[in-house]
């Protein structure tokens, strides 16, 4: 299995690895508690990476394992809220992740030998967890800022060895064809759809049709619930059609970016919406993905002929959201237009990798949000060779710097203040360990 995989899944899943006979509370933090199976769970994690043995990593996971739960037991104390709306969010988004991974529901309740009811309630404990734990220290670093002479400041403290050096960056522009769905393919979608919408007026369980034909993974395993969102929480056609219908409704076919859609109110409060939903996706055959190929590759033809430019073949030619923007590719971990190459995806480094600037590269078949297949055309637009990080060419990656430096310092501070007015017992087996805060009283 794809290591990738197997740390996301014990990193989520607090997966007890002894027999729970032997599992046992190792600490003691305020009214929460740290367990042997969780430190086990970490340090498999750790292992499964390549890394060798180690009583110091272990006792990093210890030291780490116990900070959340600081966290987690603050967030109570301050009642710092996290919605069951937003947790039944995340499971739903989780479980579809590990059903895409794994295959199928059947398959991930065989690699965790649990029914999918059980994985949802060890999700939900998991999930509160991590999600008070990370509004707790948002909480605690929301008001950090730097000036401009701040990171001035800092950056000239720092020693030369201490300069970091910044990798190569790149700038792709993008132009995406996606296959066309004929009319007839639609028709025969639409046909389905209000079909299931017939069925249910006729006496139908709405959840049972979404949980047989229903193409969204994620909510077809409770029968096509989303659970509640907010109103800007989902596409712009499907959130028009939702809100205009009455509990119970079902509204007409709704088309949208992930395919075709109907859509049942279950329950609105104000501005808050329940839905459930029936997905079809639109699958191009064959033909069109022979088309968009080719029409790649004609796109190419005229911008190396002189025909048209690069930049004027993303406005006229490219299917992707990104031809607002000039087909520039935006860094999904900064959302700023350079990326670094450990930034990208494996197949969108191998493509980039040797292009030199105002090189294009031949189409290559990728998969969309929607996982979908569309062609997609890059061109080297703009390259920054690796160098020693200066003020002038670097200010906002030394300015982020300088502001994690800052948080680090008020969550220092914040941490052994409260570890001072906060009940902590630990076994002696893990109170030998040297750790950086004074958690030993």
């Amino acid at each position: 299995m794809n290591k990738v995989l197997i740390i996301l899944l014990t990193l989520t899943l607090s997966i007890v690895v002894n027999a729970q006979s032997i599992d046992k509370v190792e600490a003691v933090i305020g009214d929460e508690i740290v367990l042997t199976s969780e430190i086990e769970t970490q340090y498999l994690q750790y292992l499964s990476q390549g890394e060798k043995k180690s009583s110091d990593i272990r006792c990093d996971i210890i030291e780490d394992l116990m900070f959340q739960k600081l966290l987690i037991n603050q967030a109570k104390l301050d009642s710092v809220q996290v919605s069951n709306e937003e947790v039944e969010q995340e499971i739903t988004k989780r479980l579809a992740y590990f059903e895409k991974q794994l295959g199928s529901i059947a398959k991930v309740e065989e690699y965790f030998n649990k029914t999918s009811s059980d994985i949802e309630i060890e999700l939900k404990k998991v999930i509160q967890d991590q999600f008070q734990a990370q509004r707790m220290q948002s909480q605690i670093t929301s008001d950090i800022k730097v000036t401009p002479a701040e990171v001035k400041d800092l950056f000239e403290s720092l020693n030369e060895i201490d300069i970091p050096t910044i990798p190569i960056q790149v700038e792709v522009i993008q132009i995406v064809i996606k296959p066309e769905i004929s009319q007839d393919q639609k028709d025969q979608i639409r046909e389905k759809l209000n079909n299931f919408r017939d069925r249910v007026y006729k006496g139908e369980d709405f959840k049972v049709l979404a949980t047989l034909y229903s193409d969204d993974p994620g909510s077809a395993t409770r029968g096509g619930e989303l659970g509640f969102v907010n109103r800007g929480d989902l596409v712009p056609e499907f959130e028009r059609a939702a809100f205009r219908l009455k509990e119970g409704d079902i509204s007409e076919v709704v088309e949208s970016q992930f395919g075709f859609h109907i859509v049942q109110l279950i329950e609105r409060r104000g501005e808050q919406i329940n839905v459930r939903h029936i997905l079809i996706k639109a699958q191009a055959n064959a033909t069109a993905s022979r088309n968009s190929q080719l029409k790649a590759d004609e796109i190419i033809k005229q911008i190396n002929s002189g025909v048209i430019t690069f930049t004027d073949a993303v406005v006229k030619y490219s299917d992707d959201d990104s031809k607002n923007n000039g087909g520039l590719l935006l860094n999904p971990n900064t959302m700023s237009t350079m990326h670094t190459l450990d930034d990208m995806s494996a197949s969108l480094r191998l493509k980039v990798q040797n292009l030199e600037v105002g090189d294009i590269a031949s189409p290559a078949i990728i998969q969309m949000s929607d996982e979908s297949a569309a062609y997609r055309i890059l061109k080297l637009n703009k390259k920054v060779e690796a160098h020693r990080a200066n003020l002038v060419d670097d200010f906002t990656i030394i300015k982020d710097f300088a502001v994690n430096a800052k948080k680090q310092e008020v969550l220092l501070k914040w941490v052994n203040q409260t570890i001072s007015k906060t009940f902590i017992k630990l076994n002696k087996g893990i109170a030998n360990c040297e750790f950086k805060n004074n958690w030993i009283k």
